[in-house]
Order: C-alpha cells, then sequence, then structure tokens
C-alpha cells in the first residue's frame, strides 16, 4: 500500500515513466511522416476521435471503479479478521477455564491451552497471507517474459521484494508446534487445515470439561467466522475481474492511442502557424495520450489486491498488529515492531 499523501514526480516516473519513450516515438513518427511525405489523407477528424476518447473515457471509468471495487473489499475483509481476530483473543482467554471441570487443571496448564490456541491462530494468520500471495494465471507476474520480469523488478522497488522473503516459513514454525508445523505445512490449504486443528482441540477441551456447550459454541462461530474471511479472500484471488471487460479495455486505450497523433497533427496544422505549427502537436499528443494510459494502469494493477505490489492490501503490516495485540493478551512484554514502509510503501 502507497502511503505518501502523493506520488510525485519520481514515483509517477516509476511507474509509467518507460510507456513515454514509445508514445514520444509514435508521436514523432506520425508527425514526420505527415510533414515530410505530403501524405495528408493520414489526418483523421477531430469529431470522430473525440467521440472515440469519450467512449474509451467511459469504459475505463467502469473498469477502474471495479477494481477499486475489489480492492476496497479486500481491505474491508482484512479489517474484519483483525475484529475476529481479537475477539477470538479475549474469549480464548476468558473460556478456557476450570469452571466446569472436575479434575481442576493448574493455572501454568490453562495458561497453556489459551497460548496454543492463540499463537495457532496468528501462524493461521501468516499462512494465508502467504497463499493469498501464490500468482494466478492473469496477475502480472504470469504474463510474457516482458511483463515479467518488469513486475520482478517492481517486486523488489515497490512490493514483497522489501521484505524478507522467509517471513511465513518463519513464523509458523514459531507459532505452531513441530508436530504440527511438519503436518499442517505439507497440505495444499494449510490456513484451512489450522482453524480445522483448532476445531478438534476445542472438541477436545469440550470433552474434558475445561470449555462447556455455550463456551464450545461461541468458540465454534469464531472459527467459522474465519472461514467466512478467508473464503471471500479466496474469491478476489482466485476469480479475476472479468478479462472481458479487463481486456478490452487494454485494447480500446490502444486503438485510441493509435489514431490519437493522426488528428492532432491535422488540428495543429490548422492554427495558421505555417509548417512548425504541427510540431506541437507532439508534446500535447504524448500528454493526451499518457493520461489515458495511467487510467488503464491505475485500473490494471488495483484490480489484484494480492499480486505482491504497491497497491496491494498491506497484509504483512495487519498481521503484525493482530500478532502484537494478541501476544499483549496473553502478558508477553518482549514484542516484536510494527512493519514500518519502505520506499513509501507498507506491506
Amino acid at each position: 500500500m502507497f502511503i505518501q499523501k502523493n506520488l510525485g514526480l519520481t514515483g509517477i516516473l516509476k511507474f509509467s515513466g518507460q510507456h513515454l519513450i514509445w508514445l514520444t516515438a509514435w508521436s514523432v513518427l506520425v508527425t514526420v511522416i505527415y510533414r515530410f511525405t505530403g501524405w495528408t489523407w493520414l489526418a483523421i477528424p477531430w469529431l470522430p476521435l473525440s467521440v472515440i476518447g469519450t467512449a474509451v473515457a467511459f469504459y475505463v471509468g467502469f473498469k477502474n471503479n471495479q477494481a477499486y471495487d475489489r480492492l476496497w473489499e479486500a481491505r474491508k475483509i482484512w479489517g474484519a479478521i483483525i475484529n475476529s481476530s481479537r475477539a477470538w483473543g479475549s474469549i480464548a482467554k476468558s473460556f478456557v477455564t476450570n469452571h466446569n471441570t472436575e479434575d481442576k487443571v493448574s493455572e501454568e496448564a490453562l495458561f497453556e491451552i489459551r497460548k496454543k490456541l492463540i499463537y495457532r491462530h496468528i501462524g493461521w494468520l501468516y499462512a494465508l497471507r502467504s497463499q493469498l500471495l501464490i500468482p494466478t494465471p492473469w496477475e502480472h507476474i504470469s504474463q510474457g517474459k516482458h511483463a515479467a520480469r518488469c513486475t520482478k523488478r517492481k517486486m523488489n522497488n515497490i512490493g514483497i521484494g522489501l521484505l524478507e522473503d522467509d517471513i511465513t516459513e518463519r513464523h509458523l514454525a514459531f507459532f505452531l508446534p513441530k508436530d504440527e508445523h511438519d503436518r499442517l505445512a505439507n497440505y495444499k490449504n494449510t490456513a484451512t487445515q489450522i482453524i480445522d486443528q483448532q476445531s478438534q482441540d476445542l472438541k477436545e477441551l469440550h470433552q474434558r470439561g475445561i470449555i462447556d456447550n455455550f463456551r464450545h459454541m461461541e468458540l465454534q462461530k469464531v472459527l467459522y467466522d474465519f472461514y467466512v474471511h478467508q473464503g471471500k479472500c479466496e474469491r478476489i484471488k482466485k476469480f479475476p475481474l472479468p478479462r472481458q471487460y479487463g481486456g478490452m479495455s487494454f485494447i480500446f486505450v490502444a486503438i485510441f492511442i493509435f489514431l490519437l497523433p493522426f488528428g492532432m497533427v491535422n488540428e495543429f496544422a490548422q492554427l495558421g502557424l505555417g509548417s512548425f505549427g504541427i510540431w506541437f502537436s507532439i508534446p500535447f499528443t504524448i500528454l493526451v495520450s499518457w493520461v489515458y494510459l495511467m487510467m488503464e494502469l491505475v485500473g490494471d494493477y488495483s484490480e489484484n489486491p494480492f499480486e505482491g505490489l504497491g497497491n496491494d492490501i498491506p497484509m504483512y503490516s495487519l498481521c503484525r498488529v493482530i500478532e502484537i495485540d494478541l501476544r499483549e493478551m496473553l502478558g508477553e512484554t518482549e514484542l516484536p515492531a510494527p512493519v514500518q514502509a519502505v520506499n513509501g510503501v507498507l506491506m
């Protein structure tokens, strides 16, 4: 997540500067051909071009609205995960007691049970984050060679490459008992199996009388909430913005940018500035093309909020916030520091 109020000129150039090269080359090429070949038939009247530009702007605007909805929904889901996680920590502390047990359990043993339930949940958070970062076929890292190389470079500069790459492995080993870690880490959906393990432990605690029927049901309800939150994240991750919208938006913008200089040179040639007038079309063509291209890129990079780039939901930071809260509930004082932004990006 970008945390700076404004990207600034440097940030904008990093995001789209490379596109200015071919935009400039195309604008100059059309202008040179028009000026030195006398092929005035290449000129396109401005009226049909403006109609195309208006239609493209509406279409790109619709796509960007849908992309923003996916991004904001992902953030709301993680906000719900924070709330449910705090509730889990609180009720796990207060519900695991000797209130209904016939054979009393020591306070040390009860504390270890609470700690195990809370620590396992923190492990679930990091496992879920890791699973949501697995690339899908429609994400940028899975595209052609050039697109993949550019995406890897962006990940290193404004994405998950800013962080150490052993986060999940390190945290799972810390928060899960070794026997559980070795078993759960080998499942295809580790996060799902961690919650299932929580449920099995609750069943055992219920059988031992450490939690009664009501408390067992309440704890199970929170586990169900975690499954709901995970399913919502997986829906966004595994179902793309329909490609008939995303793909056609790119094609429409490309068509408009291709036609734009043929209309610009004609308009500037009629300004009464002689042969020099058409050269003024170059900067304006570049500017208009860049604006449309930026609209397309903003939507394109916002539609996948779990991609590992700077537009992502800051899952690592949110996991750390929850970890700190839950470990403080256990009375721990040696806590990790909140995740800090790097290069203006919070991951």
